[in-house]
C-alpha cells in the first residue's frame, strides 16, 4: 500500500508482517508534521521494490518475515546503492539478528515496544544522520556479540589501509564514537566546540566509506580498532 509523497517531510517505509503493529506506527508517526508514511510492507520482498519505487528516506524494518526476512532485505537495499536508511525493529536488546542487521548496513535499531516519543526522535535523528539510536546498547549489542564469536570467526584483524588516511585526531575521535559517545560528550572529551567535532566525524565517515556513526561503531569493531571491554558497566 503506498500513499502519495509529501515532499516537505521525512518519507517512512512500514515493514511488518502484522498489521496491527504498522497501524500502530503509522498513527504515532503522522501525528508529526514534518512525518509521512510513503508506503507499507509486510514482507522484505515487497520492502525491497517499495524502497526503489518511493526512495523513502527511512525503513522501520521487522526483522522476522515471511518470503525475504529483514535482514537480507537490508542486504539487498544496501547492496543497491539506495540512500535510505534503516532502522531495525526486534523484541530484545540482545538479538543476535539486530546484531546481523547493523553488519548488514542498517542504521539503528529499535525495540517493537517502543515508546511514541523515542519512536518519532528516532527516525528523526536516523534520517538526519546526525546520531545513532540509543547509542550504549548499540555498543552493548556489537561487544556482546563481537565477544561471542567463536576465535575462527573473527582471526586477528589486520589494520585496515583507509585507517592510514585518518589523523591522529580522527582516530581518537572514531575510537570515542565507538565507545557510544555523543558529539557533545565527544567535544567535553577533546576540549573541541562541537562544530569541530560534526566536522571530524563527516571526514571520517567521508575517508572509510562509511554511511553513518552506527556503521563508523562496527567498522571500529569489525576492524579490531577497538576490542570488547573486558566489563560492562551498563
Amino acid at each position: 500500500m503506498t500513499e502519495a509523497r509529501n515532499e516537505a517531510a521525512t518519507r517512512i517505509l512500514l515493514v511488518d508482517d502484522q498489521p496491527l503493529l504498522r497501524t500502530g506506527f503509522r498513527l504515532i508517526l503522522e501525528g508529526e508534521d514534518d512525518l509521512h508514511i510513503a508506503g507499507e510492507a509486510s514482507d522484505g520482498g515487497e520492502a525491497v521494490s517499495l524502497v526503489q519505487d518511493l526512495n523513502p528516506d527511512v525503513v522501520l524494518m521487522d526483522i522476522r518475515m515471511p518470503v525475504l526476512d529483514g535482514i537480507e532485505a537490508t542486504r539487498q537495499i544496501i547492496e543497491s546503492g539506495s540512500c535510505t536508511r534503516i532502522i531495525i525493529l526486534t523484541t530484545f536488546d540482545l538479538d543476535e539478528y539486530a546484531f546481523s542487521g547493523l553488519q548488514a548496513g542498517a542504521s539503528a535499531f529499535l525495540l517493537k515496544d517502543v515508546g511514541p516519543a523515542e519512536l518519532v526522535q528516532a527516525v528523526r535523528r536516523v534520517a538526519s544522520g546526525d546520531a545513532v539510536v540509543a547509542p550504549r546498547i548499540t555498543q552493548r549489542l556489537l561487544e556482546t556479540y563481537v565477544r561471542s564469536r567463536p576465535v575462527a570467526e573473527h582471526p586477528p584483524a589486520q589494520r585496515d589501509p583507509l585507517l592510514e588516511d585518518l589523523t591522529r585526531r580522527e582516530i581518537e575521535v572514531l575510537e570515542a564514537i565507538a565507545e557510544g559517545l555523543s558529539n557533545s560528550e565527544i567535544a567535553l572529551r577533546f576540549f573541541l566546540a562541537e562544530a569541530t567535532v560534526k566536522t571530524h566525524v563527516r571526514r571520517i565517515l567521508t575517508k572509510l566509506h562509511l554511511r553513518d556513526r552506527v556503521q563508523a561503531v562496527v567498522y571500529a569493531y569489525e576492524t579490531g580498532l577497538v576490542t570488547p571491554s573486558a566489563g560492562l558497566d551498563y
